[in-house]
């Protein structure tokens, strides 16, 4: 917590009579990284002995950013709020800086957000599903990735992956020089060239049909096949790769173009013969309903945190209901644990479910969240535990604090053999 005194705002309470005598006493950001990736939690306190709320605000490459609106910004408008008033509370932060959106204020607004709907849980004595309708479907499907530098060390990832229990595989594999997105780095480079160490995208598009062609020979047609282009291809390239991949069945594509130019996604849409899933770098929840209402993709992918929490991604959930689009919410390792438990709420809750990304959370990241949800079979069960079931050990925390620059030290070494800056 911030060592500098903080104004409460009397102007931001509710102008409704109280109800009762519960309120907000504290609102702080710790932020963890045991395995790795700085994650931001967001605990909320209130006036009742024990009762407190937990929620993710995790956008692992500015974290400090996030940390810094949470508690100098965003705190001293909830203090003396009653927290049962989640969506005006939503409100009234979302249109506070006047610039709304993007992925700072989002995922500030998201710990606070599922940290009130903790709480609500734990009034309640229920699990979040339950608050949103309760389930159609026992358990989330989810999906793990297999990454090797060659395409047989990707192969024997996906046997393991499969062994696990897992149906659903994303595939990516490693070639010459750095910046190979989800696996790693061949070596060799290219040499003559500007940058030998660039990332070359004809290779790219030659080698991708080629792991794909060799997956489905190896493991079979049992198993379902994602596969992550990570926005570097132009709309014509999505569409050349969407063909060579035709035959191989895959379950998605994933990000084939960079956000700004998703007003393409339409027309790629139509020509892929592979399904199309989108939205991990999308940050305005009225972007997402673009994505939704505008025919562009098949699967809706999001960082729900980066819309603003539970509260928007619920609505989106609605949109996709009513539009056939189907969800595969992003949850890789820079998504916490409680992230994690409230993809699993709405995965649970929705027809519309699509796919849910995994990730097995090592024991330290268990250690410092108990309750951390564990997959069995492929899939992911929800707490039963009132509110998301997921505590934070402070104590352990500690042990694991932060570094800096770690996204930023590889991106700027993404680049083409020419040496310009490639999307990393």
């Amino acid at each position: 917590m911030t060592e500098v005194e903080l104004p409460v705002l009397p102007e931001t309470q509710a102008p409704w009579p109280a109800r009762d005598g519960l309120r907000i006493t504290g609102v702080r950001a710790i932020v963890t990284a045991p395995e790795g990736p700085p994650l931001v939690v967001v605990r909320i306190d209130t006036n009742e002995p024990g009762l407190y709320g937990l929620g993710c605000a995790t956008f692992t490459q500015r974290f400090a950013a996030v940390v810094a609106t949470i508690e100098r910004h965003v705190a001293p408008m909830l203090i003396g709020r009653h927290p049962a008033d989640i969506e005006d509370i939503f409100r009234m932060v979302h249109f506070s800086s006047y610039w709304r959106n993007g992925p700072v204020t989002n995922n500030a607004l998201a710990g606070v957000d599922l940290a009130l709907w903790d709480i609500a849980g734990k009034r309640a004595g229920m699990p979040v599903y339950e608050l949103l309708g309760g389930r159609v479907r026992t358990a989330a499907q989810c999906y793990l990735h297999a990454g090797g530098a060659t395409v047989d060390e990707t192969l024997d990832q996906a046997r393991e992956i499969m062994a696990a229990g897992y149906r659903h595989v994303r595939l990516q594999v490693g070639q010459p020089g750095l910046g190979a997105y989800g696996a790693a780095g061949v070596g060799g480079g290219y040499p003559g060239q500007p940058y030998p160490d660039g990332w070359d995208v004809q290779q790219y598009l030659r080698t991708t049909p080629a792991l794909f062609a060799a997956a489905r020979s190896a493991l079979g047609d049992e198993v379902e096949l994602l596969h992550d282009v990570h926005s570097r291809l132009t709309a014509k390239q999505v569409v050349l790769l969407a063909r060579a991949l035709e035959p191989y069945r895959l379950f998605f594509l994933e990000d084939v173009i960079a956000p700004e130019e998703y007003d393409r996604l339409p027309q790629i849409r139509a020509e892929s013969p592979v399904p199309i899933a989108v939205g991990e770098q999308v940050s305005s929840v009225a972007d997402a309903a673009r994505l939704v209402l505008g025919g562009g993709v098949d699967l809706l992918r999001l960082h729900i945190t980066a819309v603003g929490g539970l509260t928007p991604t619920r609505k989106l959930v609605a949109l996709c209901e009513l539009t056939g689009v189907k969800t595969a919410w992003h949850a890789p390792a820079d998504v916490s644990p409680i992230g994690a438990a409230a993809n699993v709420a709405l995965d649970v809750t929705t027809p519309a479910f699509g796919i849910q990304e995994g990730h097995e959370y090592d024991d330290a990241a268990r250690e410092v969240f108990p309750g951390t949800l564990v997959a069995r079979n492929g899939y992911l069960y929800p707490n039963d535990a009132p509110g998301w079931g997921i505590e934070l050990d402070e104590r352990v925390a500690a042990k694991y604090p932060p570094e800096t620059h770690l996204h930023e030290r590889w991106s700027a070494r993404v680049r083409r053999p020419d040496g310009g800056i490639e999307a990393p």
